[in-house]
């Protein structure tokens, strides 16, 4: 991508008739720079350069399009096929268990999460992260979209990640997103204890021909997982956490009142106050009742 990046740029300023040195002085770097870029040698362009090459060869923004498949590359290889795997997907299934997914975060969130723990060398290279973060949200937008299906451990809500402030909008921004048709959000509470997705994160995604990947991430690491038995193995677990997990709409209950402030009032619902609902949800719905297990028992039909 580094190389079609430098071809196109070379192919635009010698169509605008410029020397490498003229479109330095345009962009406000030298002309090395220029020759570097063209070569796919040396760093890669900044997210400001794509911006300033683009505006000084009156590209159309073709240069600020490519410029993250380009920033991409500095990523590891597991972490690059996961990316264009999620671009693909029809279906993204992710557990939490620390910060709140980067396809439903905020600027300010995602800003606060991506300055925490990673080796960048500065103030530009953060940005660059969070706009290419930002960039990625745009597909739940498109045509195409995916299913988009989240299950929240409780402790997400209750770190107060870039502080209150930041921490309230990014709530807000979850029962927004939790509002459409094609995302549903869910809570895991402290009380369902143990489970086999301790200790780290995971994303299940269903491709259009219906195969499945399967991607689980640390603090500092992450695993792809493309093996058919393996990613199975995975996609039961996540089927596990999300019927461990809050229903929909106690979940966004829960987090319309942490984002108010009312932590001291926000109580998990005990497992019988959550069986109470789900038992009113299914009459409504004009189903059984449920047995210990959980299975749905079918009203029998009176008699004539």
């Amino acid at each position: 991508m580094a190389a079609l990046f430098g071809a196109r740029v070379r192919r635009l300023r010698t169509a605008a008739g410029l020397t490498q040195a003229e479109l330095g002085d345009r962009t406000h770097v030298v002309s090395t720079r220029i020759t570097q870029i063209e070569r796919a040698s040396g760093a890669k362009p900044t997210l400001d350069l794509a911006r300033a090459l683009d505006a000084a060869l009156g590209a159309d923004d073709l240069l600020v399009e490519l410029w993250p498949y380009v920033y991409r590359e500095a990523f590891p290889d597991w972490s690059r096929r996961f990316m264009e795997y999620s671009e693909r997907a029809v279906v993204i299934r992710q557990y939490a268990a620390h910060v709140v997914p980067g396809l439903l975060q905020t600027e300010d969130y995602a800003r606060a999460v991506l300055r925490v723990g990673r080796t960048l060398g500065s103030a530009e290279q953060l940005e660059e992260r969070v706009a290419l973060r930002m960039g990625r949200q745009e597909r739940l937008g498109a045509a195409d979209r995916p299913e988009l299906w989240v299950v929240l451990d409780e402790a997400v809500l209750r770190r107060p990640v870039g502080g209150q402030a930041v921490m309230r909008e990014q709530l807000a921004r979850l029962l927004r997103t939790a509002a459409e048709p094609h995302v549903t959000v869910q809570l895991l509470p402290f009380d369902q204890g143990e489970h086999d997705v301790m200790g780290g994160s995971l994303t299940v995604l269903t491709m259009p021909d219906g195969s499945e990947i399967a991607y689980t991430e640390g603090a500092h690491y992450g695993q792809l997982i493309e093996d058919p038995d393996e990613v199975r193995s995975f996609a039961l677990a996540y089927d596990r956490l999300r019927a461990a997990a809050l229903p929909p709409l106690m979940s966004l209950d829960m987090i319309r009142s942490v984002m108010e402030d009312n932590h001291r009032g926000a109580k998990v619902p005990s497992r019988s106050e959550r069986r109470r609902v789900a038992q009113e949800q299914l009459q409504q719905s004009g189903g059984g009742r449920l047995r210990g297990g959980g299975r749905r028992v079918p009203r029998r039909r009176a008699r004539p």
